[in-house]
């Protein structure tokens, strides 16, 4: 499995009242760390875009189970895998460790979107590249 790895500093306005990070930060942590495997195994956006013709891969579920609170400051590192792959739909798991201690789980699953050839102001699932699954999952 391609795994990819970044630490992220806790900023001020990750915080809440209670000075620990508000939970739908970490969603957003989870989003841009989404891209940024996608970046790392070599898929840019613009690659998404112009060679398959996808327009984006939008979230359709999303949760976490959160163990350890992180405070501004606070270094963590996210790291985010896909866990499976079906026909357009895939899983990610991003594990966030503070130290060595697991933190957080988060668990999203999205799809792969391209132009309806039919109708292209609709948008349609699109099949994962069997370049894209390799990468991913090491086959």
């Amino acid at each position: 499995m391609f795994v990819n790895r970044r630490e992220v500093q806790i900023q001020w306005g990750d915080c809440d009242p209670a000075k620990i990070v508000y939970y739908p930060r970490y969603f957003a942590m989870f989003d841009d760390s989404t891209s940024t495997l996608f970046e790392a195994a070599g898929f840019s956006k613009q690659d998404l875009v112009r060679k398959y013709g996808l327009v984006g891969i939008p979230m359709v579920d999303t949760r976490a189970k959160f163990y350890i609170p992180s405070t501004y400051g606070d270094w963590i590192t996210i790291e985010t895998r896909i866990e499976s792959i079906k026909r357009s739909s895939f899983e990610v798991k991003h594990n966030v460790y503070k130290g060595e201690a697991l933190a957080i789980e988060g668990f999203e699953t999205r799809v792969l979107v391209g132009r309806d050839p039919v109708n292209p102001d609709k948008l349609k699932s699109a099949p994962f590249p069997a370049e894209m699954v390799a990468k991913f999952t090491g086959s």
